[in-house]
């Protein structure tokens, strides 16, 4: 991203704590979250289980509500879910009985197939395919946009749900860890296509990871969060990379290395595992 890209607001989180009651009493998840995302600009969530990345990129959604605090999109206070933030879960939650063509044109019908902000007018069938069309074809799965979710592999079904996402042309892409349950080979192939249609679609995108190296080849910073309860960000890493990223290229780069070391340094050293604090 730019110099002057990296100066705009297009995500405000402004003094957020996030606090949930419990048969024991009540529990805070996250407190004092202060952060801005400018347009365009990839930001990962990394930290240890437990420490409220979910539950943050939940409140960004408008799938929760804060106990104290306000996050704000294009200048507009997050009240609830909304088609221009667009979530990617781990789980890709399609409809089995839908083949992906369909998963992805129930999405598209919702947001353009009906009378918009500003009088804008429903889009017609024709055009609400074509629009579905071209999530798929961005994905790579023109070929499989007939089969079921039954029919497909893992990761074309992260495939889907990246498309489903993306047809619906958000602001803000939403991921909460969408690779985590892939193998590792599949799970790189997903991260290099993610990098190019990111690069196309010039997206902002949050994203949900436990993958140092997944967090250091995709984003633009990196915030690392303090272990929970009470978590809150210990510190935001500028990963200083030119794009387009080359994962073979950046192995040996001394940049890479730099920003690699420092997350690792962060989560196993200063943020010592939960598991280790309670030995």
């Amino acid at each position: 991203m730019s110099s002057d890209s990296l100066t705009s607001k297009y995500i405000e989180i402004q003094n957020v704590e996030q606090t949930f009651k419990t048969a024991k009493g009540p529990f805070q998840a996250l407190r004092d979250i202060n952060l801005t995302v400018a347009k365009g600009e990839f930001v990962a969530l990394i930290g240890h289980s437990g420490c409220g990345k979910s539950t943050l990129l939940n409140l960004i959604a408008g799938l929760t509500m804060p106990t104290n605090g306000s996050l704000i999109c294009a200048n507009r206070e997050i009240g609830g879910p909304g088609p221009e933030r667009a979530v990617v879960f781990q789980n890709h939650s399609l409809l089995p009985w839908l083949t992906c063509h369909e998963n992805v044109y129930l999405a598209v019908e919702r947001v353009f197939g009906e009378t918009r902000e500003a009088g804008i007018r429903a889009e017609n069938k024709a055009q609400l395919k074509e629009r579905t069309d071209a999530a798929l074809a961005l994905v790579g799965l023109t070929a499989a946009a007939q089969k079921r979710p039954g029919e497909i592999s893992g990761g074309m079904k992260q495939r889907v749900g990246i498309a489903r996402a993306l047809s619906m042309e958000p602001k803000v892409l939403l991921m909460d860890e969408p690779f985590g349950a892939l193998d590792a080979l599949t799970r790189a192939k997903l991260q290099d296509e993610l990098l190019g249609i990111v690069a196309a679609t010039q997206s902002t995108v949050v994203m949900v990871t436990h993958d140092v190296d997944e967090a250091v080849l995709l984003s633009d910073r990196i915030i690392m969060m303090t272990n929970g309860p009470s978590a809150t960000i210990g510190e935001i890493l500028d990963v200083k990379l030119p794009r387009p990223r080359n994962r073979v290229a950046l192995v040996e780069d001394t940049e890479y290395v730099h920003c690699r070391k420092a997350v690792i340094d962060f989560l196993y050293t200063r943020q010592a595992h939960v598991e280790k604090q309670a030995a």
